[in-house]
């Protein structure tokens, strides 16, 4: 029986998508996160004594902006060594060997795999053969693997690929392959890196994603770790995930249904958080809150959303006692209003109900309303912009169905002013 450990896409020192653009951002504590997530990795391989680590790509995230960061690797890996644990890493797209310029040399138990072909390193007193190549430039497009050699006879072997597979969602298509070619080798597990989340794709033998170490942005939520795998007398794998994340990042939705108030939909969102911190086991947490469903308290949201977003913040504090720290904040509520006692010709009101039907139906009329918003946007509270999955004003179909949205409120308004009369 023997253990190792399956990472892939450490990413070390790189740096926080769009974090500056948050005030009160703990900007500095995330930025050390994937370095005490790779320590994390190394306490672990120590903790379980593993007999190898394999690393499947994206051990940086491109350049070093200086040396510490090769220092920060040679002195953990180093503790491998100390502890007899070697370490077998194929480059990928964002370590690449044309686009790491800076070099140190590393300890002798780092084994990094050749970018021009395939190659094998065997471990003979385990009777393990593990079979690699390193990204030579930052876009390949070519199965890798079709050239990996044969599964070596009496030995466990075990394939690292960094690889889209046959394509994922977010992922650029790099070394793309098929499991029919991987199973065709003959190995008995494949170690994938480069999609970010936790992932097996076949479980025999196993082909696994064991995803990122600590997730960077809102679009890599939950837990992060590496993958503890154990090999019995008969050469079965066994898999386990250890998280290894130190700040967690997470979605908090909210469901406002029939609140009837702001206050209510705060409190609902104190409720899923008190959850969210269970659920993870008190880690820090990154949270976005998207508030949505049909509720009364529509528009006292919307018409102070600042005020509103604040008491959010508030209530984070206030429960994760500085645990929490909410990334961003998205109202997608609508208003409920009985809208059938409008009707095309019910005075001011149809003629609205009218023109608003006519401008969702056309096309040309939305594009149209489109260029009305490019001096508004400007105006728009940096809470509401986002990024770009938050305001697509060139978009026909968002604009439509904000249109829609908008109704309810509308009718609110114009009520409450009498000029439904």
């Amino acid at each position: 029986m023997f253990k190792f450990i399956h990472a892939a896409d450490i990413h070390l020192d790189s740096p926080l998508y769009k974090l500056d653009a948050y005030d009160g951002a703990p900007k500095e504590e995330i930025r050390r996160a994937t370095r005490r997530a790779f320590n994390n990795l190394v306490g672990t391989a120590i903790a379980e004594n593993v007999n190898f680590v394999l690393i499947a790509g994206d051990l940086y995230d491109g350049d070093w902006k200086d040396y510490n960061t090769g220092l920060h690797l040679v002195t953990q890996t180093s503790k491998l060594r100390e502890a007899g644990i070697p370490v077998y890493i194929v480059a990928g797209n964002h370590d690449a060997a044309s686009k790491i310029t800076k070099k140190l040399k590393l300890p002798a138990n780092v084994h990094l795999f050749p970018a021009n072909k395939p190659a094998t390193f065997t471990i003979d007193e385990l009777r393990v053969a593990v079979h690699g190549q390193s990204f030579a430039k930052p876009a390949v497009k070519k199965d890798l693997s079709s050239n990996y050699p044969a599964s070596l006879a009496g030995h466990f072997n075990i394939g690292m690929l960094h690889t889209c597979a046959s394509g994922r969602a977010g992922h650029e298509p790099y070394a793309p392959c098929t499991l029919a070619g991987l199973k065709s080798k003959d190995y008995q597990y494949w170690a994938l890196g480069h999609v970010h989340q936790y992932e097996t794709l076949l479980e025999d033998p196993p082909v696994v994603f064991s995803g990122c170490i600590q997730g960077r942005h809102i679009r890599e939520i939950g837990p992060k770790g590496c993958l503890l795998v154990t090999v019995d007398d008969h050469n079965r794998p066994e898999i386990e995930f250890k998280p290894l994340d130190v700040i967690r990042w997470a979605a908090a939705e909210v469901d406002s249904t029939g609140a009837e108030s702001a206050y209510d939909v705060v409190n609902r969102f104190a409720e899923q958080l008190e959850n969210l911190l269970a659920e993870n086991e008190g880690l820090p947490l990154v949270v976005r809150v998207v508030i949505r469903g049909i509720t009364p308290a529509h528009a006292e949201l919307l018409t102070h959303v600042e005020r509103w977003c604040n008491e959010i913040r508030s209530a984070a504090i206030d429960i994760g006692s500085g645990q929490v720290w909410v990334e961003k904040i998205k109202f997608q509520t609508t208003l409920p209003a009985s809208e059938g006692a409008f009707h095309k010709g019910d005075g001011a009101m149809g003629e609205l109900m009218s023109l608003l039907d006519e401008i969702s139906s056309n096309p040309d009329m939305v594009q149209a309303l489109s260029g009305e918003f490019s001096d508004i946007e400007k105006k728009i509270p940096k809470e509401l912009k986002g990024d770009s999955e938050s305001l697509k004003f060139d978009d026909i179909d968002w604009l439509s169905e904000i249109l829609q949205q908008v109704r309810p409120m509308l009718i609110q308004r114009l009520i409450g002013k009498g000029i439904a009369e």
